[in-house]
């Protein structure tokens, strides 16, 4: 029997098939079709999947607490979801590299650095935005709930957009100024452009699927999985400046990119005046002695062991936060498996 992932996996075929159908119907010609066909295979495969599959895995605990086991039928409904999580993913990520003006994602050129793309890679990403509200409707549309996923999915969206503006705003590339930071900024960012699409979003489509409606249960899930997202996106910062490109599929650019990230704003806190006047000098710059210079600051601060130190304290304080959850609203098990997920990653 295929394992959950590969089951996840076999499903995007059919899926991909559905939307070039809808291209049918629009009696789009065959360049367009193949051209999108090649947006969907390239851009929305590839990645680690965790979003996706955790609708899947979240309904499955919540069957489970319901004394059922997942049906076909609920399996499919969540693996149709996880794809259109996955579909927002892609969506941000040839947006981000765009504005990013990043390299590699996922071990491979960024899609808009494709020669025969270039920045048309800003129409496929909207057209795969316009394909995950296509999906809720050929699948969805007779549900009681179908009006509320749309909003959920909209809403989430919007946050994202909220999120990645703040950063944006906070930290352009051609202005560089290390005063714009702090941490209340970043946690809004991480917050909004990663938390809500990346943790709170599974979890919400996963209860609707099972029929759960109490605002509380949204309520209480929220208040864990914010706080989870932060936790993810702090070790994304601290992967992008000590993971190898190997280990998590692309150049780490935040330096150069005078990201506010977890790191800079933690140097800041504990650097002296000289080394405050050095990272002003040297962040936000596109060459390797710039890059270096802000790495030789950050290892004299200690800030790998800072990070090692956070990651076990937040560990310990999400544990927490679960425990107090009232489990008839929403299964501990289902933030105990992102935990798992993620604690301590290497990618």
């Amino acid at each position: 029997m295929a394992t959950s992932k590969q089951q996840f996996i076999d499903f995007f075929p059919r899926l991909v098939a559905d939307l070039l159908r809808d291209l049918d119907e629009l009696e789009a010609l065959p360049e367009s079709k193949a051209w999108i066909k090649r947006v969907l295979e390239l851009n929305v495969q590839g990645g680690k999947m965790n979003r996706g599959l955790s609708v899947v895995d979240a309904l499955a605990v919540l069957r489970f607490r319901a004394g059922t086991e997942l049906t076909t039928a609920d399996r499919e409904r969540a693996t149709i979801l996880g794809w259109c999580i996955e579909l927002l993913q892609a969506f941000f990520l040839i947006s981000d590299d765009i504005m990013d003006a990043s390299i590699t994602r996922r071990g491979q050129p960024c899609w808009y650095r494709r020669p025969e793309v270039g920045m048309i890679a800003i129409n496929d990403a909207f057209i795969i935005e316009m394909f995950i509200y296509r999906i809720l409707k050929k699948y969805f549309r007779a549900d009681a709930f179908y009006i509320d996923l749309v909003e959920l999915v909209q809403d989430v969206t919007f946050k994202t957009e909220l999120g990645q503006n703040l950063d944006l705003i906070t930290a352009p590339e051609d202005d560089v100024d290390l005063n714009r930071f702090s941490m209340d900024k970043y946690r809004y960012i991480v917050r909004f452009k990663t938390a809500y699409y990346s943790f709170v979003l599974p979890v919400a489509m996963a209860l609707m699927l099972a029929g759960i409606q109490d605002p509380k249960a949204f309520q209480q899930a929220e208040a864990i999985l914010l706080p989870l997202g932060e936790y993810f996106q702090i070790q994304d910062d601290f992967l992008d400046c000590y993971g190898t490109p190997e280990m998590i599929g692309k150049i780490g650019t935040d330096i150069e990119d005078n990201k506010c990230s977890w790191l800079i704003n933690q140097a800041l806190l504990l650097a002296n005046p000289d080394q405050k006047s050095q990272l002003h000098q040297h962040y936000g710059k596109r060459n390797a002695e710039d890059v270096a210079a802000v790495k030789a600051i950050y290892q004299d601060l200690g800030l790998k062991q800072r990070f090692h130190d956070y990651e076990s304290q937040s560990h310990t304080d999400i544990i927490g936060l679960i425990k107090a959850v009232d489990p008839a609203l929403v299964p501990h098990q289902i933030f105990l498996d992102y935990m798992s997920k993620i604690y301590r990653r290497t990618k």
